[in-house]
């Protein structure tokens, strides 16, 4: 399911997320403080491209509580809602709802990007 779920992800609508994470990723390399953020958003694209197949575990401490209370603030919540409602709207047919689980993960994802590691 991993390869085929992939490229069907790819085609219907992980193109457009992907970009959204790469989006904001180069708003936030427009500073030099935000560089951090910005190269962690170009990671997490990677893996909205293509997200079957990979598990994400979360852990962290002080230093990505943080950054993590500043993503959200800044840009998190946006992703968040975005990932959200694709998720919501693809879980309506039977056929979509693999599709809508990933989406729900990158909606977590959204909130939480920094201490959350992906195998």
């Amino acid at each position: 399911m991993g390869c085929l779920g992939n490229l069907l992800w790819f085609i219907f609508g992980g193109a457009v997320s992907g970009l959204s994470w790469c989006l904001a990723g180069c708003l936030w390399c427009i500073t030099i403080v935000g560089i951090p953020i910005g190269t962690q958003c170009f990671k997490l694209a990677a893996l909205s491209f293509f997200p079957f197949g990979k598990e994400v575990r979360y852990g962290g401490g002080a230093g990505s509580f943080l950054l993590n209370i500043l993503w959200l603030i800044f840009s998190g919540l946006a992703l968040a809602l975005e990932h959200a409602a694709f998720g919501a709207l693809l879980c309506v047919t039977i056929i979509g709802i693999p599709f809508g689980l990933q989406h729900f993960k990158l909606a977590k994802l959204a909130l939480m990007p920094f201490g959350a590691e992906v195998y």
